[in-house]
């Protein structure tokens, strides 16, 4: 493939990026808009014209799924010699050749998970926290060093973050602490430690510096809206004094900054390079023109977003459906899509996006109703939670006594014991997902038909759990938002579009409450041809009313709207 043939078929905008191949480059690249292709483009156009010397080109991004499609491309255009790579694999290689040089001996071992070590460190310190409040505690270790922060600096910060339940700043600070006097003790590095052992190495030892540069010296970032200040500090030492760096992202979809990241590294990188090529991606080649517009329309003024163009892809207009139950909601769409399959839409191009993992529950249970196989992504099945699964356990060791207590009564009780209660925790993170979990199976408690016995709800609990474990092949995708972040669909339906979901009960700030909208611009611009929002007025108890989202208003215009029957 010659260089000419590389360019060939790219739009305007792509073409000059393809060919922008010196100093520093920022293309700011709405969803949909081909980036992928742009970038791979570029940097195959760069090999084939000899600006490139294949070896010395570095790409990054965030996932090793995004990582492995890079590489793929990049071989398919004949430039299978540059590298493409996670921020974190390109640290580990780098650290793991001149750790014997600089230090001595072998690299120490990378924790795979830091769950063990911080619960010896509560233990050592006297504080006491279940495995929801470990992976929470795990989440903010990793904030604090994405950060750049220090555990003096972190205490102050703590203030005014949402701690596990139990935890006050200094006693999170003082488990911090004994988790790097152990993990230090026993020659360990977490994954953090990687990228600030990499920084470390090469602003202190010269020879580094000098070899990794002359190694590397193109290089391409995915994904630029979620570089955190540690990888971008990683990034800065990586370039030295050169310029030859190109930055790819979209700041409207910023959906990652309650682990670090953020979209001002792309908003400001014009300021941080006056003489930078900035190039704008806004024709979208993935949806159709009404999905378009209501992506246009609620992102409308906020800072940095780009206003995509439809090329014309068919569909008609998106829909809103009001129903009157979570329940409802789920069965009504499990019908739709039963109704699409008949008709020869292929299940796999189709999906359901809701914003928290609990919600997959319904909609497991409605598929399994009408035999319709289904992958939820980025997270276990309901059923096979660590929390249901104590909590079935546990209503089936109830359901021996035989009580005669209200079925209400029982399992509210049994999940009391595991830690239900009738309010939400005020944090996000896995005790909110504990939660959540157990919240649902309450809701299926109250949903159960009068006189229900407590041995029948936990058999009808264990049908449920049966029929979601078919072997599936062509399945309907159900994933959360996050999750969905980089796929795509023929058919969204964007589900649960009520306040304490979206935006979720726990975001309370300005910020955090912009961040809910990007995640909903996530949502809407997955959908190629045809996307159907819904919400339900009462939650997964009777007695919890719910209200539309606030950001439905303005979606309005231009989304044809209905309330919606209970399904049977």
């Amino acid at each position: 493939m010659t260089a000419e043939d590389l360019l060939a078929g790219l739009d305007p905008e792509q073409r000059v990026a393809a060919e922008t191949l010196l100093g520093p480059v920022c293309l700011l690249a709405g969803a949909g808009t081909g980036k992928t292709r742009a970038i791979t483009h570029r940097i195959a156009y760069g090999v084939a014209s000899g600006a490139y010397p294949p070896s010395r080109v570095m790409a990054l991004t965030f996932t090793t799924r995004a990582a492995g499609e890079l590489k793929s491309r990049l071989r398919a255009l004949g430039a299978a010699g540059v590298q493409a790579r996670t921020f974190h694999s390109a640290a580990l290689a780098q650290l793991s050749y001149f750790w014997p040089q600089v230090v001595g001996g072998t690299l120490p071992r990378v924790l795979d998970s830091k769950a063990r070590l911080l619960a010896q460190a509560a233990e050592s310190v006297g504080v006491r926290v279940d495995t929801a409040a470990l992976r929470d505690l795990a989440a903010e270790i990793e904030w604090r060093k994405v950060s750049g922060l220090s555990l003096e600096q972190y205490e102050e910060r703590a203030e005014r973050r949402a701690l596990p339940e139990g935890l006050d700043p200094r006693r999170a600070t003082a488990v911090q602490r004994s988790y790097e006097d152990l993990k230090d003790a026993r020659r360990q590095l977490d994954f953090e430690d990687v990228l600030l052992a990499t920084i470390g190495m090469i602003e202190e030892e010269p020879r580094v510096a000098q070899h990794v540069r002359e190694q590397y010296r193109f290089f391409v970032v995915d994904e630029y809206q979620d570089v955190s200040p540690l990888q971008q500090q990683l990034l800065a030492v990586w370039l030295g004094d050169r310029r030859d760096v190109c930055v790819v992202g979209d700041a409207s979809q910023t959906i990652y900054s309650f682990a670090g990241a953020r979209a001002d590294y792309l908003l400001d990188f014009g300021a941080r390079y006056p003489e930078a090529a900035v190039i704008r991606l806004e024709r979208n080649y993935r949806s159709a023109p009404g999905v378009i517009a209501a992506a246009n329309r609620l992102m409308r003024d906020r800072p940095g977003a780009l206003t995509l163009v439809s090329t014309g892809g068919s569909g008609g207009e998106p829909e809103l459906e009001r129903y009157p139950t979570e329940q409802a909601e789920a069965r009504s769409i499990a019908d739709d899509v039963a109704a699409r399959i008949a008709a020869g839409e292929r299940a796999r191009d189709i999906a359901v996006l809701y914003r928290v993992n609990s919600q997959s529950a319904a909609f497991e249970s409605a598929f399994a109703e009408r035999g319709i196989a289904c992958a939820v992504r980025g997270s276990e099945r309901f059923f096979e939670r660590r929390e249901v699964k104590e909590a079935l356990m546990m209503l089936r060791a109830a359901a021996l006594t035989l009580s005669q207590e209200p079925l209400f009564k029982t399992v509210s009780d049994v999940l009391r014991s595991l830690g239900w209660s009738q309010s939400p925790p005020d944090a996000a993170g896995a005790v909110r997902d504990r939660w959540e979990s157990l919240d649902t199976l309450m809701g299926l408690a109250e949903e159960a038909p009068p006189g229900t016995t407590l041995p029948q709800f936990v058999e009808d609990l264990a049908e449920r759990q049966a029929a979601q474990h078919e072997p599936t092949v062509d399945a309907v995708t159900l994933a959360t938002l996050h999750s969905a972040k980089g796929l795509e669909w023929e058919r969204v339906y964007l589900a649960g579009l009520s306040e304490g979901y979206l935006p979720i009960a726990y975001a309370k700030t300005p910020a955090a409450i912009e961040e809910e909208r990007r995640l909903l611009y996530v949502g809407i611009t997955r959908a190629r041809s045809a996307l159907r929002l819904s919400w339900a007025a009462a939650g997964p108890h009777r007695s919890s009313v719910r209200e539309p989202s606030r950001f439905l208003e303005e979606l309005g215009s231009g989304i044809r709207e209905r309330v919606a029957t209970a399904a049977p």
